[in-house]
């Protein structure tokens, strides 16, 4: 997060704290915010300082550091009044989401439903479709499916550029919600319109995600060779950009093993497993997926 420290003491808005946001580095994100820390508390502002806590306690339960998440959660709670509206809802939508990372889904729930009410009650559009959207995470089937419709319809109407910028999520989440019922090519739908959206915005990052979530679609309908295509594809752009991604070597594996090419499969199994054993919530949650991939990519 270069230069993020730049200028600090100019911050006076949450806008600005929300800025400086890395959700793929809340280890450097967590020693920017605690730079804020003093200042928020002079500020005057309980609003302002209660929410730098809740995104300080959310770079914790991103590193699933549940019970450091709650610590800080509790002392913002321990600040919420009348004159903390905003505020409020944020320490709603970070209990829910440590929660939620727990898999500890019913107590996150609620959180998540009385976040999407009072946000909507005071006119904070960009925290209401947050609050949608991790309703259909929390949900399946038909309910999930609803609460993300809720999300984008809320998104879509909104006046607040923040607020439609949701939006690229939104398709992602709605289409794995129909992959996951089996409706791939609603799925396949979904994630078209998501690309799309990514690739206005000249997001290399997220329009990668975008890709592969096509092509993983793709890959559900029997369209392999298109599927296989298209993640070469984002095997050639990471090759570019000197980086890599478990998920893409997992999905050429998947596809070259279906064609028939086992051999040529092998070796990105072995890789996807390499990088995908690194994740501790895979570890935790799909062991037996983890066991296939180094089970087909021993020579």
């Amino acid at each position: 997060m270069p230069n993020v420290l730049v200028g600090l003491v100019q911050l006076n808005s949450v806008s600005d704290f929300d800025e400086l946001w890395d959700y793929n580095d809340p280890v450097n994100t967590e020693k920017v915010f605690r730079e804020l820390l003093p200042e928020s508390r002079a500020s005057g502002d309980p609003d302002y300082h209660t929410q730098l806590l809740t995104q300080i306690a959310r770079t914790h339960s991103l590193r699933r550091q549940f019970n450091e998440a709650h610590h800080i959660l509790d002392d913002a709670e321990a600040l919420l009044s009348d004159e903390t509206p905003v505020a409020r809802v944020r320490y709603l939508l970070e209990r829910g989401r440590t929660f939620n990372s727990a898999g500890e889904i019913e107590a996150a729930r609620p959180l998540f439903e009385e976040a999407w009410d009072l946000a909507r009650g005071i006119g904070e559009d960009y925290h209401a479709v947050d609050a949608a959207h991790m309703l259909g995470i929390c949900e399946t089937g038909d309910k999930a499916l609803r609460w993300n419709e809720i999300a984008m319809e809320a998104a879509e109407a909104s006046h607040d550029s923040r607020a439609k910028e949701w939006l690229g999520a939104l398709y992602n989440n709605t289409g794995w919600t129909y992959h996951d019922a089996g409706e791939f090519q609603r799925a396949l739908e979904c994630f078209e319109k998501g690309l799309a959206w990514r690739v206005e915005r000249n997001d290399p990052v997220t329009t990668r995600i975008a890709k592969w979530s096509v092509a993983r679609a793709l890959r559900s309908l029997e369209r392999t060779s298109e599927a296989l295509d298209m993640q070469r594809s984002l095997l050639a752009e990471l090759e570019s950009a000197g980086t890599k991604d478990g998920y893409v070597y997992e999905e050429l594996a998947e596809c070259l093993l279906i064609l028939g090419k086992a051999d040529d499969a092998r070796p990105f199994f072995n890789l996807a497993y390499h990088e995908l054993s690194k994740d501790a919530w895979l570890k935790e949650n799909e062991a037996d997926r983890l066991d296939r991939l180094q089970r087909f990519g021993e020579p």
